[in-house]
């Protein structure tokens, strides 16, 4: 299932991608309820499906067999005849080239990075291997959605780009080890973890480089982790304006995915909608002779397989 935060009027629904369309699972849920429970249909669907995507996540299997159920239904009334025009009358589902698209989780308690995860990375910025995952964070207010424009600021001109595998937190997860650590893996998405260079280099602490407004694009969905498999074997690639800059697989991160998830649930409580940025490979801006760095016009793509593909343009500020 790939599940997207969307806009609607001054509200933000949660949706599931189905084809071409796009299935709004707050009113597919209540046509499902009103021959069992008419009166509570309503109150059920918000209990279940609210259009806060943390809220859902933290109503556990209850909330995802609502999904199921909702797109299910969806599903058997359009291959009835005229079936999809009737559900498109009816506000349920709607062409996924009208809607705005929000950040997967709008509000993410946490954002952690990982930096150097990826050797060809590491060996490209003239460092050595880390022997534990190096962490930093992005915070939430410098996430960009779908198709909004990355901001470079007038502050540098080292605007450099980072390709990186996503895992959005199901469960909460506290000293959980590796063995069951995807258990709590609600699903995947792509994030740009785009950078200022000259600020993150003025000390050890990362933090002024990766937090500019505007920095973070993610999205355009979470893709439940039973659909993605194995997240140690997806192909990674970023692209300017068609030009591929990095072409990797997460196969090659040093520490994987269910490494991390142990390794941070040890010191801090990972709870639903938390987000843990799984780090970039080789091919950044930074490390290409001459070095190559982000310029308004143009247009950055990161391609995950079996992810999706999250494209922004980058504008001056």
């Amino acid at each position: 299932m790939k599940l997207v935060s969307y806009h609607y009027g001054e509200r933000l629904r949660i949706g599931a991608a189905f084809g071409d369309w796009l299935v709004d699972l707050n009113r597919a849920y209540r046509e499902t309820l009103k021959k069992e429970a008419p009166a509570r249909a309503v109150e059920l669907a918000n209990c279940w499906i609210p259009g806060d995507m943390t809220r859902f996540l933290e109503g556990g299997e209850e909330a995802w067999r609502a999904a199921e159920t909702a797109l299910g239904f969806v599903e058997a009334q359009a291959a009835a005849t005229d079936g999809l025009e009737r559900l498109r009358r009816g506000g349920i589902v709607r062409a996924m080239a009208e809607i705005r698209l929000a950040i997967p989780v709008p509000r993410p308690g946490k954002v952690i990075c990982i930096g150097k995860n990826y050797a060809d990375h590491t060996k490209e910025l003239g460092g050595q291997q880390p022997s534990v995952p190096e962490l930093f964070v992005r915070f939430a207010s410098t996430l960009v959605a779908p198709g909004e424009p990355i901001v470079k600021p007038r502050e540098t001109d080292q605007w450099d780009y980072e390709a990186e595998l996503a895992v959005i937190i199901g469960k909460t997860a506290r000293r959980v080890r590796r063995a069951r650590a995807l258990e709590h893996v609600a699903g995947y998405s792509c994030l740009i973890d785009v950078t200022a260079r000259d600020y993150q280099s003025r000390t050890s602490q990362w933090t002024a480089g990766k937090n500019f407004d505007h920095s973070g694009p993610f999205g355009p969905w979470l893709v439940t982790a039973d659909e993605v498999g194995d997240p140690q074997s997806l192909a990674i690639r970023l692209t300017i304006d068609g030009e591929t800059m990095q072409d990797s697989n997460t196969k090659h991160m040093i520490f994987p995915v269910d490494f991390l998830i142990e390794h941070i649930s040890e010191f801090v409580t990972l709870h639903p909608g938390d987000v843990i940025s799984t780090g970039t490979p080789a091919g950044v801006g930074m490390g290409r002779k001459p070095p190559r760095f982000l310029k308004p016009g143009e247009t950055v793509c990161c391609s995950i397989e079996r992810v999706g593909e999250l494209i922004c343009p980058v504008v001056g500020e």
